[in-house]
């Protein structure tokens, strides 16, 4: 991702957001100076999270067993597509095979096209990090009670299912619904996107038969208050005279039409139009010049003060950060298994 196109400053964008303010350490696994050097880590951490494919951790020495063998404390995640079990765990994949494995893909898009890609990363950020950070500090928590550490075996396939239970919930119930037909997934009139006149689209998503109505009357078209719930067939004439309507305004005159009235009604924004949106300025940050998109939890969370580092480029500062043992650092600088910008010295 360092090389990913768009570049910001020589750097993949995507790679500078995701790790502005991250201290960068290079260690080579493939030399026992290396693993000796990250286990002397081990003792003096509480969590340690790895991405690598089932198995690989443990043939390098850094197994669970291994890790808690010097830290029992220690809370391991271990993140991967499909499971560190099962008849998929050693498959190769990215967001788009976890989704389709999890039965989430079908449901995007039309009823009369194929499945539509995604435009965000469902599996790797929902399924995997936010599952991760949960799990973590549940572990963490548990520690305080037992005083054991965990091993935490998440899933980017299985974590993403938790985004399709009420998408799911009619298939667990026994009904089939084919993409597109459902009243949440493009079938229903009441929900779903309307171009307007000016080429914008408009989320409209007035569940509730109350604002359905309250937009009809509004929109001049009181005909058509009761039959917003309907979907499928049902809600094909429906649909087809939202959409003649909304194209019969520009987008600002519809959302000036239903200001200040519970209608749900949005613009459907641009990733541009968000970044200088002054109410999303705690969450859309500046650091070194570009945007950072960082995580809403609910409270003020401390800006990064700098940009992604090159590889390596902090391994003096973690290791008088963590007070390594020199033994152990010597033999990794020397061995060529530690990056170190400082080895003269």
């Amino acid at each position: 991702m360092r090389h990913m196109p768009p570049h910001v400053d020589g750097v993949g964008s995507a790679f500078a957001g995701l790790n502005a303010g991250k201290d960068s350490m290079a260690i080579d696994l493939k030399k026992p100076e290396g693993v000796s050097l990250v286990l002397s880590m081990v003792e003096r951490c509480d969590v340690f999270v790895e991405a690598f494919r089932p198995g690989k951790m443990a043939a390098l020495g850094l197994g669970a067993e291994d890790l808690h063998g010097v830290n029992p404390k220690l809370v391991i995640c271990s993140l991967s597509g499909y499971g560190q079990k099962g008849s998929m765990a050693d498959a190769a994949g990215h967001d788009i095979n976890y989704l389709a494995h999890a039965g989430l893909l079908g449901l995007f898009g039309p009823a009369d096209g194929p499945p539509a890609v995604p435009g965000v990363q469902i599996a790797d950020v929902g399924g995997g990090s936010l599952q991760a950070a949960i799990g973590v500090l549940a572990a963490l928590m548990e520690r305080e009670k037992t005083g054991k550490g965990r091993h935490l075996d998440i899933s980017l396939m299985h974590g993403s299912l938790a985004f399709g239970a009420v998408s799911l919930a009619g298939a667990a119930a026994g009904f089939s619904e084919a993409r597109g037909t459902g009243i949440l997934s493009g079938g229903g009139a009441c929900y779903g996107n309307y171009e307007t006149a000016d080429g914008r689209y408009l989320a409209f998503g007035a569940l509730e038969p109350r604002f359905f109505a309250t937009f009809c009357h509004l929109a001049g078209t009181p005909e058509l208050a009761d039959k917003g719930f309907a979907w499928g067939e049902a809600a094909a004439d429906t649909i087809e005279a939202l959409r003649a309507l909304f194209k019969s305004r520009t987008s600002s005159d519809w959302l000036e039409l239903c200001a200040g009235h519970d209608v749900c009604l949005t613009l459907v924004r641009s990733a541009e139009e968000i970044m200088d949106d002054p109410e999303l300025a705690g969450t859309v940050k500046r650091v070194d010049g570009f945007r950072v998109v960082t995580a809403h939890v609910g409270a003020e969370t401390e800006t990064p003060t700098r940009g992604p580092s090159a590889l390596g480029a902090d391994a003096p500062a973690v290791v008088e950060r963590l007070d390594l043992p020199r033994e152990h650092l010597r033999a990794a600088i020397d061995s060529g298994a530690l990056t170190w910008k400082g080895a003269q010295e």
